[in-house]
């Protein structure tokens, strides 16, 4: 009986749709996609909150069309807002100049909800991409949450990184058409980030490492797949690639994501 019992609520758990409809926090209230003409990708919804604190601003969104014969780079953003085993990461696609976009994998909160790593697990809250200017998702993190973050560029050809990108706006698309649940263990902010690089890559793992999981070790990971610089050991290259301060010296100016980025190894070198 009780087997039978716990068998239909995981059933019924299971069953639980995720919704496109229900009253958003503002800051997620939008969701981006893209729309494609050849070699031009507009990008429609990219957030760029003005903040005057955490919980105080504007919602922002502009539409802009890149190039994709100009996407080059391929950066990522680990955030550290407590632990230093688990973080938030970022990335940032460069298509030259201050041209870069960010997509953030987020929970999709109502306005009565607040972030529960717990309920992550459990259909609590839907899946968004945050497609953002960076001033926004990293400014955000850095100048007015207070969390340490750290800014490394994978060492990737341009195929490789148009690839990736395509494979982001192509599920971008599809979450805006329908939606899906986020979970904590399983299509995470980093977790998610591999599901969109393993299919265009030869040498990565099909298997997860540990630091993945524990990500707050991810760029430790990263260092010794040998995917980011490697001139200086791990704990320089580390202690270099902090841009708290840069982050709060660049503030709102137009060329904020140079700012961050000047002088980083294997970056504004």
């Amino acid at each position: 009986m009780f087997l039978l019992v716990f068998a239909g609520v995981l059933l019924w758990w299971l069953s639980i749709p995720p919704s496109q409809n229900r009253d958003w926090q503002p800051d997620v209230a939008e969701l981006p996609y893209a729309t494609f003409a050849g070699d031009a990708v507009t990008i429609h919804n990219i957030r760029n909150n003005d903040y005057r604190s955490e919980t105080d601003y504007t919602v922002r969104y502009y539409d802009k069309t890149f190039d994709l014969s100009k996407l080059r780079t391929a950066d990522l953003f680990i955030s550290f807002w407590d632990s230093p085993y688990i973080a938030h990461t970022i990335m940032s696609f460069g298509f030259g100049g201050n041209d870069y976009v960010a997509i953030s994998i987020e929970t999709r909160k109502s306005k009565d909800e607040d972030y529960s790593a717990v309920k992550g697990f459990f259909k609590q809250y839907e899946l968004i991409y945050v497609v953002s200017d960076e001033r926004d998702v990293v400014r955000l993190r850095t100048n007015y949450r207070g969390e340490d973050v750290y800014l490394y560029r994978f060492k990737a050809q341009p195929e490789l990184v148009r690839a990736v990108f395509l494979d982001y706006f192509n599920y971008i698309n599809h979450l805006k058409e329908q939606p899906e649940w986020y979970n904590a263990l399983t299509h995470n902010c980093t977790t998610a980030i591999r599901g969109h690089v393993v299919p265009h890559t030869v040498n990565t793992p099909r298997l997860p490492n540990w630091k993945l999981l524990v990500n707050g070790y991810l760029d430790e990971r990263l260092y010794e797949t040998k995917v980011i610089d490697q001139s200086l050991p791990f704990p320089e290259l580390k202690a270099r690639s902090h841009i708290n301060e840069r982050a709060k010296a660049a503030y709102d100016a137009p060329d904020f994501s140079q700012k961050i980025r000047d002088g980083l190894p294997g970056i504004g070198e």
